[in-house]
């Protein structure tokens, strides 16, 4: 045989807490893009002009399941400011669920994404380790890792990991 399986060290996890699924979702995009940016783009983004609009975004696969509604949002995060240079800076969501499966409708604001430095790039949002779960009250998370706090419930966590 002449393949061989070995680890790496080219990703990056995130874990998110949030009182409802539209705020994990809005603090998991948020998130994401503070990891990507340098520091110095973090006082300067409050001087760019804002744009805003609606994004709409759906579960290509499985249209009822909201951890991959979960993943396409964070994809669509990713998609926006690597083709159309639109950076989010502040959004306001609901979810909505249909006989054609959950959809996120998102009113937005952002600034232009040239105008952010970033210090690393995010290839891609992987399944490995994916979670995303309703907490119940009193229930408690274990953070999982030093520097991450342990979630009591009621509430939602998601745990992703992005290829970088």
């Amino acid at each position: 045989m002449s393949a061989w399986v070995f680890p790496t060290t080219a990703d990056a996890g995130m874990r998110v807490y949030a009182p409802n699924l539209s705020t994990l979702m809005v603090d998991a995009a948020l998130g994401v893009q503070s990891y990507l940016m340098s520091t110095s783009a973090v006082s300067r983004i409050q001087e760019l002009p804002r744009h805003t609009g609606e994004w709409r975004v759906r579960a290509d696969h499985s249209r009822h399941d909201s951890t991959m509604l979960f993943v396409a949002w964070l994809d669509e995060i990713l998609y926006r400011n690597e083709v159309h240079q639109q950076w989010l800076t502040e959004a306001h969501l609901r979810i909505e669920e249909s006989t054609e499966g959950l959809e996120i409708i998102a009113q937005i604001s952002w600034v232009n994404g040239s105008e952010i430095e970033r210090e690393i790039e995010i290839k891609a949002v992987t399944t490995h380790e994916l979670q995303v779960s309703q907490v119940d009250a009193g229930q408690t998370v274990p953070g999982g890792h030093e520097d991450v706090p342990d979630f009591v419930g009621p509430g939602w966590y998601a745990n992703v990991v992005f290829d970088i």
